[in-house]
């Protein structure tokens, strides 16, 4: 698709990628640890796929929600697909904490408060090792 930024680009640093889908941690200074899973070709809605590749995406979301959970330790993890400034199916799985820069907002609400420099360091140091995580969690899915 012209013009789609999943189409053109990874949407992050890449971690993994399968033959339809892809993860990839998002550079997201407020809040390390935010994960995409992408479906690879371009695709609106989840019900454009077949009952097979929405079992596929929603089985890798869940691989990657469980090796964030286990890594970052997150009070809460939030799982999006949202899709409206980038009509092309990918999930959001981002760990939340109770002294990020939105909680209890959204990840793209207003900022509420600034996390201390030391927090941000300490859970973007957690947050290295996520891809190790993400493709063995993903390796038990075969």
């Amino acid at each position: 698709m012209v013009n789609c930024v999943l189409c053109s680009e990874e949407g992050g640093t890449l971690i993994w990628r399968g033959d339809d889908c892809r993860v990839v941690l998002v550079d997201d200074p407020d809040l390390p640890g935010f994960c995409r899973v992408i479906w690879n070709r371009h695709i609106a809605e989840m019900t454009q796929l077949s009952y097979g590749e929405r079992d596929l995406l929603m089985h890798l979301v869940f691989a990657v929600e469980g090796a964030v959970g286990s890594v970052m330790r997150p009070n809460k993890i939030n799982l999006a697909a949202l899709g409206n400034q980038v009509p092309h199916i990918h999930w959001h799985v981002i760990p939340r904490f109770e002294d990020d820069a939105f909680f209890p907002g959204s990840a793209w609400s207003n900022r509420l408060r600034d996390t201390s420099d030391a927090t941000l360091k300490m859970r973007r140091q957690q947050a290295l090792e996520l891809p190790q995580a993400i493709r063995a969690a993903i390796a038990t899915l075969s």
